[in-house]
């Protein structure tokens, strides 16, 4: 008699498959759902750091791409409006690409429908705003060091869009009457 090593779905495997190539032919190697606990922060800054040390990246495009993770984690560990648990960390999606010459970290996290203005006036300011603008911004909330509710400084979308030199790509996808989630895309080219 053969032993199974255990049962599953057929339909499951194949569905898996399909996940699988989907996210080889689009160049993303993490995926990561689940709380984003300082731990979790750290350990894929190690993934990030020990992967980008493999190839011929040049230090600058590291530092930029290492810091990009390092702040949108943070800012779904604070903001993510779905907590898990007492600690009050934040719960999500993250994933990790590079294709061409660009590496793209792509996230989604729940959010409060009634945040959503707030969020994209936020976004939309960033995006039209020049690299002399966002440094004027960061160093004008820096020197306010006013605290949102959720203990963020308002620091860390500014400084990703600094860094990153791209538009910051998101949109908001209705999941539930009161929830949406909240999808966004950070590019870096390398140098």
């Amino acid at each position: 008699m053969s032993e199974k090593k255990f049962d599953i779905d057929e339909h499951f495997v194949s569905g898996i498959e399909v996940i699988y190539d989907n996210l080889i032919s689009n160049g993303i190697n993490i995926v990561y759902i689940g709380r984003f606990s300082h731990s979790v922060i750290k350990m894929f800054g190690s993934m990030a750091e020990e992967d980008m040390e493999k190839g011929s990246l040049d230090s600058t495009t590291r530092k930029r791409v290492y810091h990009a993770i390092i702040e949108i984690l943070q800012n779904m560990s604070k903001h993510s409006d779905e907590i898990s648990d007492k600690k009050q960390v934040g719960r999500g999606l993250f994933m990790i690409g590079k294709k061409s010459n660009k590496y793209f970290i792509i996230t989604s996290n729940k959010i409060r429908k009634t945040q959503i203005s707030k969020v994209e006036d936020s976004l939309l300011t960033l995006n039209n705003s020049s690299h002399e603008e966002l440094n004027a911004m960061y160093y004008k909330q820096l020197k306010s060091g006013r605290l949102s509710d959720k203990g963020g400084a308002g620091l860390g979308l500014i400084d990703i869009a600094r860094k990153t030199t791209k538009k910051l790509l998101y949109n908001f996808i209705p999941c539930d009457k009161q929830y949406a989630y909240f999808i966004m895309k950070v590019t870096i080219d390398k140098k």
